[in-house]
């Protein structure tokens, strides 16, 4: 039980830095962020540590991020423009479907929407945000450990952590790592190119937990003292 509540507090705050970090790739950054985000301690003193050396480059682009706020106000508004919205040309677009052709890969009901409607759930950005957007899809991933957060019996805890591998495995893995290059090749300054290293690294380590072959993966997350 102690081992599974250590588990449920780091993937606490894995989905914390998933919420805040997906919408600052779905929304233009307002002032607000720098504050919450930034002169709050959230992305600069991380909540959870980790071995995985993309969290460890997360967390030191981010130290090295923001120390100016009007500026870094102004960085997160060009590179935002610049990667994402593009005015139709962005350099880093948000989007699974222009990373994926399941059906040129002959990959069949791995539509993104398809795993969202077997859980009932539909999108609140539903006809205004894609369903296969980047922060969608974080979204959604936050509910599923939050749905794992709440379980008790063990049979339902290891479908559940199965069902959380697969949706990564088939809508976030096979595009994330792409995306995340053209956010390092593109970005102006450390700010988003930290933001998409996390929103990767914090992928990569709910993935680890999530295996039902071990309790606690080698390259697992482990709390701050």
């Amino acid at each position: 039980m102690e081992l599974q509540s250590y588990s449920h507090n780091i993937l606490k705050g894995y989905n914390m830095l998933l919420y805040f970090a997906g919408s600052l790739v779905m929304y233009e950054p307002k002032e607000e962020c720098i504050v919450d985000f930034w002169q709050q301690g959230i992305l600069t003193k991380l909540p959870v540590s980790s071995s995985n050396p993309n969290y460890a480059k997360a967390a030191s682009q981010l130290r090295e991020s923001c120390t100016d706020k009007v500026q870094c106000l102004k960085n997160l508004r060009d590179d935002y423009f610049k990667l994402f919205d593009g005015h139709g040309l962005p350099f880093a677009p948000a989007y699974e479907s222009l990373y994926n052709n399941h059906a040129a890969e002959g990959m069949k009901n791995l539509a993104v929407s398809d795993f969202y409607y077997s859980y009932g759930w539909i999108s609140k950005y539903k006809g205004r945000i894609s369903d296969d957007h980047l922060a969608v899809e974080l979204l959604f991933l936050t509910i599923l450990v939050e749905k794992y957060l709440t379980i008790d019996d063990q049979v339902c805890l290891v479908e559940i952590r199965s069902e959380i591998r697969r949706f990564i495995d088939q809508h976030l893995f096979s595009w994330l790592g792409k995306w995340n290059e053209k956010v390092q090749e593109h970005a102006g300054s450390l700010c988003y190119k930290g933001i998409a290293t996390l929103i990767y690294a914090c992928v990569e380590d709910i993935y680890a937990l999530c295996d039902n072959n071990q309790s606690v993966s080698i390259n697992s997350p482990f709390p701050k003292n």
